[in-house]
């Protein structure tokens, strides 16, 4: 009897959709080390790696749209929150590199380095040589800019930290944040050690100052209207391009840092100096992030005409707050600056940024 032949089995066909694993081409796929973005350089840095699309957009890898959003609201981050435009958001990267264990350690460092100082200050005496003009002028002036640092930190960028379109944006703003909140503090704890050493110090004058003093009136108003602003990438740009360059600067770095060694201060130097660093680094990105808006091929005229928009609302409103500052430029035992020269060098400095943005200067600068 024959044998009969085995029985042919059949097989499912093999059908390639495009969708398995192995199948997409990406900046990496071809590559041993894996990346799902073109990093800036050869090699993506840490900075990259925890920052890049870790905030999510439909427009990158959320083909099914928002995965979560607001009640009778947007989804997620919409870029309607500001009405700057640009042709990819993704592509500002902080030129600071900074992320979680940067701000940590940045921060830190200048926590030591300001207790260690104002603890060799006790130890040495330092601020015996003050004379009474130079303790007012302190008291009353540094811990009125406390307050204007107190009010960024908490309803400027605190507000907008999470409202930018993508991570890279929110993180420097949020180490903005950080960096006015820990200033703030800094010059808190300043006016509690020269209470506490000199007993001709007031301690407490500064909130009297920031509320009712004619100087500090039209500072304070320009901060509350900052607060104010809904749109996040105009409360950036009238901050820390407009208010930082024209009243911060003038104060902090073309007024205190240049008269206190001349009145036998040199601990007030080190502590404003660090919030001098600060916002240079913070100007360091917002300048990266304003030159790529004003720079878009698609977006990039209609951004330049926006941001002279908002120069025309904060120019005029910060110069008024420079201004009406000129009194406390008299009021030190040794001047060794004139209002006018701070001015000049303040304004010299606000026109090369605006050049460096692409943007004409306002005509209020020449008044």
């Amino acid at each position: 009897m024959a044998t009969p032949a085995p029985k042919a089995r059949s097989f499912p066909k093999v059908e390639f959709t495009d969708s398995e694993a192995g199948a997409l081409e990406f900046p990496s796929s071809k590559s041993r080390a894996y990346s799902y973005f073109k990093p800036a350089k050869l090699r993506a840095t840490v900075y990259e790696d925890v920052t890049v699309d870790v905030q999510p957009d439909p427009e990158r890898h959320l083909s099914q749209g928002w995965i979560y959003g607001f009640g009778n609201g947007p989804g997620g981050y919409p870029p309607e929150w500001t009405r700057a435009k640009s042709s990819n958001w993704h592509a500002f990267l902080d030129p600071n590199e900074e992320w979680e264990q940067t701000i940590y350690r940045n921060n830190s460092a200048v926590v030591r380095q300001v207790a260690l100082g104002l603890e060799n200050a006790k130890r040495a005496n330092a601020y015996g040589g003050w004379n009474a003009a130079w303790q007012k002028f302190i008291a009353r002036n540094l811990g009125a800019w406390m307050h204007a640092e107190n009010g960024m930190a908490l309803h400027v960028f605190t507000s907008i930290q999470r409202s930018g379109p993508t991570n890279m944006i929110n993180t420097a703003v949020a180490v903005n944040a950080a960096h006015k909140m820990r200033f703030a503090q800094d010059l808190a704890l300043f006016n509690l050690d020269l209470a506490e050493s000199l007993d001709t110090f007031d301690g407490a004058v500064h909130k009297e100052v920031w509320q009712s003093a004619p100087e500090w009136q039209p500072t304070r108003r320009v901060v509350e209207e900052l607060t104010a602003v809904g749109d996040w990438a105009e409360l950036l740009f009238g901050t820390n391009v407009v208010f930082e360059q024209l009243v911060g600067q003038l104060f902090r770095s073309e007024l205190v840092m240049q008269i206190s060694a001349r009145n036998g201060d040199y601990i007030t130097p080190t502590i404003v100096g660090t919030g001098e660093h600060d916002y240079s680094r913070d100007l360091t990105c917002t300048r990266a992030l304003f030159r790529l808006l004003t720079r878009d091929e698609r977006f990039g005229a209609a951004n330049r005409e926006l941001f002279g928009q908002w120069l025309s609302t904060w120019v005029p409103r910060c110069l008024d707050a420079a201004l009406a500052l000129q009194p406390i430029w008299s009021q030190p035992a040794e001047k060794t600056r004139t209002f006018a020269d701070s001015l000049a060098a303040t304004k010299e400095k606000f026109a090369q940024l605006l050049s460096e943005l692409g943007l004409d200067v306002p005509k209020e600068l020449d008044q």
